[in-house]
């Protein structure tokens, strides 16, 4: 977005959420947005052009300085006039599972049991050095 976009936001919302967007699909993150049409407006951009655009706002309101400290990782912001529960049950109802990729970090703790695989030794080590993880999590947290 342009600065001019991104200031007339935050001048124009008096809310927002601030989300994360790991693992978030191209299709999953239009899905989001259509669903939150008319409600909301999502905001993906540089960390540090989102940080300097609220810095510029800070004079006319103090409070967004809360905001800074978390504008780390891969996150976005949704401005909303709306009401704040109902925009985020639209979030979490677009929220899916996904499957373990590797390199992935699981949003809750796996727990794995020990047990047999049924593999010998030098079939383990085939899928090792092939890098292929033969066990998949669903990252299902309640």
């Amino acid at each position: 977005y342009p600065t001019t976009c991104r200031d007339q936001l935050l001048d124009d919302y008096p809310k927002c959420f601030i989300v994360g967007a790991d693992n978030v699909g191209s299709k999953q993150m239009q899905t989001i947005r259509l669903s939150l049409r008319g409600k909301a407006v999502v905001l993906m951009g540089k960390n540090t052009m989102m940080r300097k655009a609220i810095r510029g706002h800070l004079e006319n309101n103090p409070s967004l300085e809360r905001l800074l400290p978390h504008i780390r990782g891969n996150v976005g912001f949704v401005f909303t006039k709306e009401d704040l529960t109902e925009v985020r049950d639209l979030l979490l109802v677009n929220k899916v599972p996904a499957a373990a990729r590797a390199g992935a970090i699981a949003p809750c703790e796996v727990t794995v049991p020990a047990q047999n695989t049924g593999l010998g030794p030098e079939k383990t080590s085939f899928f090792q050095m092939m890098v292929v993880f033969v066990i998949f999590f669903f990252f299902l947290c309640d």
